[in-house]
């Protein structure tokens, strides 16, 4: 039994799809549907972190946004703690925007170049009415202790600092409304290899420090593996299997997840599990597949693959997989 199954989640997700219109012109009813996000119900539990993972283009980042409702939902339900927040508007999304909160991939573009670092912690502490006064100037000193930077830095502006100290400036500027929930948007590919272990050290440190709750979306696999306890795999706006981080990257039972995973370097394993070469590229989400999204690529697809889309079904031990042959 998954330790999870006796716990209410944290967020909650039930058919969430997101449409974009592209090509749109003054004309009635013109442009094209693009589905980035289709039907995709997931938990994610206090304590945890919910790795999300995927080529580029899967809607990873879409999701994400849509779970902290920067993006509004076209369709299905989202709950954060037990409220429904779906359709709410930004005045009843002011007391969960404290509770939820991103960590955007570039901090370069995420930081405003003409605000030292002060003011713009400073107003988020002053926008949720979370301090004021002296208490505040107390408030940002813990804020860069917290992340490993100096109280001095405060009076710097961002394009005085490297990229993994700008990362950590918006990992405090998240931190400063003392949420629940993170949201972290591929926040290390930016950064050189030697800067990212220090980042997801830092990630994990806070998770025990804080009791925070992540979900960590990233396209490296290895880093993934190293924070998740969970993991879910997206292919063409759809979640195609999830699973404890372990199982999934022990026996994945996707033929796409076990691509994916080929891929990772593993040097004591040299020769174990042979690198899987997928033919073509993903399908625009302009113009999906028919039947499993994932057919015109696998190499174990048959002819029901091509005709009917295979529901994400669970598994023994919390494991689900949308695959109607998966792999042993």
């Amino acid at each position: 039994m998954s330790a999870t199954e006796n716990t209410r989640p944290l967020l909650s997700a039930e058919g969430l799809t997101k449409n974009f219109v592209v090509g749109k012109t003054i004309w009635p009813g013109s442009g094209r549907i693009l589905q980035a996000v289709e039907e995709i119900s997931l938990d994610v539990y206090p304590g945890e972190t919910l790795g999300l993972v995927g080529e580029s283009g899967s809607g990873k980042s879409t999701l994400g946004r849509c779970l902290t409702r920067l993006y509004d939902i076209t369709a299905g339900r989202l709950t954060f703690d037990g409220q429904d927040i779906s359709k709410a508007e930004k005045r009843a999304l002011m007391p969960v925007r404290r509770k939820v909160q991103m960590i955007f991939q570039d901090p370069s573009s995420s930081l405003n170049p003409r605000r030292k670092v002060r003011d713009m912690l400073e107003e988020v502490l002053k926008v949720h009415a979370i301090r004021s006064g002296v208490a505040i100037d107390n408030r940002l000193a813990e804020l860069m202790e917290i992340v490993g930077l100096r109280r001095e830095y405060l009076d710097r502006y961002p394009h005085e600092f490297s990229g993994g100290q700008r990362q950590r400036i918006g990992i405090a500027r998240a931190l400063a409304v003392e949420p629940a929930l993170i949201v972290a948007d591929e926040p290390v590919s930016a950064l050189d290899v030697s800067v990212q272990a220090q980042i997801v050290n830092l990630f994990a440190d806070l998770r025990q420090r804080l009791n925070l709750t992540y979900v960590f979306i990233a396209h490296d696999l290895a880093v993934v593996r190293q924070v998740s306890s969970r993991v879910a795999v997206m292919y063409l706006g759809s979640i195609v299997e999830i699973g404890e981080t372990d199982a999934l990257y022990g026996a994945p039972h996707h033929p796409y997840t076990q691509a994916l995973l080929s891929a990772v370097p593993q040097p004591h394993n040299r020769g174990k599990r042979g690198r899987i070469l997928l033919d073509g590229e993903i399908p625009s989400p302009l113009n999906p597949p028919r039947g499993c999204k994932f057919s015109t690529r696998c190499p174990y697809a048959k002819p029901l693959c091509h005709e009917v889309r295979p529901p994400l079904t669970a598994e023994t031990g919390g494991h689900s997989v949308a695959c109607h042959f998966p792999l042993a």
